[in-house]
């Protein structure tokens, strides 16, 4: 079994129904047998900033899935969810990515492993914090990332309570 951490966001519509489903469509893919989920951040868009504010979250999963199929298993749920890629880093019904898929770095185009800007994004950093804080990047833990970004970056992540 291979553990991998998702990244998962939405800025339109029900969010936390998006959230949901997403996860539903995780745990009932007979390759993923276990899931585990952070809390959910409310944040600003980052990126493209003229768009609603995101709900966030991350999960961590045990799977038989190699990563690429991990990818396409990713991509359907976007699709399944009407994802329309118009502008990047624009509004989506949802976003699910792979940021960790064991200890495997990848720099391929198709699937770059750990995620390229987990580094430099509190709203990814602070949820794979409520999972597993000793996640590693190039040797740095996900907490000496998070620390190293401006407390105003840190405070923009806030917890979304139910």
């Amino acid at each position: 079994m291979s553990r991998a951490y998702l990244g998962l966001g939405t800025n339109m519509g029900d969010r936390l129904d998006y959230l949901n489903k997403a996860c539903d469509l995780l745990e009932q893919n007979k390759n993923v047998l276990s899931l585990k989920k952070s809390n959910l951040y409310e944040t600003k868009a980052w990126g493209y900033t003229d768009q609603a504010d995101f709900l966030n979250m991350c999960v961590e999963i045990e799977t038989s899935l190699a990563p690429y199929d991990l990818l396409s298993i990713c991509q359907d749920i976007e699709n399944k969810l009407d994802r329309v890629r118009v502008i990047r880093w624009g509004p989506r019904t949802i976003d699910v990515d792979v940021l960790f898929y064991d200890d495997i770095v990848s720099d391929d185009e198709k699937l770059l492993i750990p995620h390229p800007r987990i580094k430099e994004r509190a709203f990814v950093l602070v949820p794979l914090m409520d999972l597993n804080k000793e996640l590693t990047i190039e040797g740095k833990t996900i907490e000496a990332y998070l620390n190293d970004l401006s407390q105003e970056e840190r405070d923009e992540v806030k917890e979304f309570k139910l």
